[in-house]
């Protein structure tokens, strides 16, 4: 792959907020190490994060090298940018489990094994569980007055509804982590959101005060959040945030949510979230103008986004359980469809148990449905299937049927569709 000008990649991807001075001569001089911090207070990343994971992805991409780091110490605290209360603490083991379940997903982005410009995992627990409070006090404390600390946005916000110690020391160790990582793995950027922005300059401050040749170079950047063309925030679906784990957002609720996105969106979405090239993007930009209907940027972009984030296959899965409720769809494809795509699918529709006995018992067709209350009563039953309007597993049903010859899905589910748009599932238990 060629290799890609950092500073110029971020601009027209519209991913750059702000930057240090001279940041962009530090990239063109030598290939930098450059960090993003992320919080395991979740056993995944979400796509807010992934918006951020993103400028590690255009930093290897231009020949540098990254670094991930997960705070194991840091989000033992909490970073109080963005938020109105103190989170709750979690306990070590949580914060473990987190961080190895990050680290996972970080690597379907970014390549460990490449050489020199490999990216690089750490921990800032690592150190800092070798720091005694004094130490720290002397180490780093003493490099920033409080004046400067309380100046900060997420420290002034917080203000009137009250700030902890522990929250209020936050920056001072984001600034430390920078500070580690500049001395012992010669890192001199940091970047993130630009919430992020007071955090990271603390991190640049206390290098140049720490340093006593007066040569410290440490710089900062920052990329714009990602919010909707209304203003409000990106990355929330009705359930709460998009996860990156696939038990958490399946990734049939996954590929929906890019699909769902609206015209105004998909120009930013588009750049920020893919690594489609910029003559790849305006083709399709153009193509969508002319037929927005066919909603070609939505679908390049749940593309591209699902199958690096799940694979090639799940995307493919996602695409045939998209076509069964918004498609022309057949009983082959619902076959084809593993069990938790299916739920995932059909999630919130009426499910009914049936023992493996009392399917076997039932007569015909019309007493399975009415018995399972698909139908308020068997003549309504009749009426429907009479009609055409009754579909078993997408298959046209009549009342002569035998439901007992059709091949059950997962070898437990009878997917019972009424209507055009009223689907029930009847599960063998």
């Amino acid at each position: 792959m060629q290799k890609i000008d950092f500073i110029d990649e971020l601009r027209w991807r519209g991913m750059l907020h702000d930057m240090m001075p001279n940041t962009d001569k530090q990239l063109a001089k030598e290939m930098t190490a450059a960090y993003i911090g992320f919080d395991p207070t979740a056993s995944s990343l979400h796509i807010g994060n992934l918006a951020t994971a993103m400028l590690l992805v255009h930093l290897q991409r231009a020949g540098h090298k990254p670094y991930a780091l997960v705070g194991g110490a840091t989000g033992m605290v909490g970073d109080p940018s963005g938020k109105s209360e103190e989170r709750k603490f979690l306990s070590e083991q949580t914060l473990q489990y987190n961080q190895d379940c990050i680290k996972k997903q970080l690597m379907k982005f970014l390549d460990f094994d490449c050489g020199e410009n490999s990216a690089v995992m750490v921990n800032n627990y690592d150190w800092f569980a070798q720091i005694g409070f004094l130490q720290f006090l002397r180490d780093a404390g003493k490099y920033l007055t409080v004046n400067y600390m309380m100046a900060k946005d997420s420290v002034k916000s917080r203000m009137e509804t009250g700030i902890s110690f522990t929250e209020f020391s936050y920056q001072l160790l984001q600034g430390y982590d920078f500070y580690h990582l500049y001395k012992n793995h010669d890192v001199k950027l940091q970047m993130g959101g630009s919430d992020q922005w007071g955090n990271i300059t603390t991190g640049t401050e206390l290098i140049r005060r720490k340093d006593e040749t007066g040569t410290a170079e440490a710089y900062a950047l920052t990329c714009p959040l990602v919010t909707k063309a209304d203003g409000t925030k990106f990355g929330k679906s009705e359930g709460g945030n998009v996860w990156l784990d696939a038990n958490m957002t399946s990734p049939y609720k996954f590929y929906q949510f890019w699909l769902n996105a609206s015209d105004e969106d998909c120009a930013k979405l588009i750049r920020v979230f893919t690594l489609l090239d910029k003559n790849t993007i305006e083709d399709l930009e153009t193509q969508h103008a002319k037929e927005p209907h066919l909603r070609i940027l939505q679908k390049a972009i749940a593309q591209d986004v699902t199958v690096r984030v799940h694979g090639q296959a799940e995307y493919e899965m996602a695409v045939k359980a998209s076509e069964i409720l918004f498609g022309k769809s057949t009983t082959e494809t619902l076959q084809e469809l593993d069990e938790r795509t299916f739920l995932s699918v059909f999630e919130g529709i009426p499910q009914t148990k049936i023992s493996k006995a009392d399917f076997e018992n039932t007569a015909n067709l019309v007493d399975l449905l009415a018995n399972a209350e698909v139908f308020p009563s068997k003549s309504e039953a009749k009426k429907m299937l009479k009609g055409g309007g009754v579909s078993l597993n997408k298959a046209k049903a009549e009342e002569e049927t035998n439901f007992k010859e059709l091949a059950l899905l997962q070898n437990k589910y009878l997917l019972v569709q009424k209507g055009k748009k009223n689907y029930y599932i009847l599960e063998l238990v």
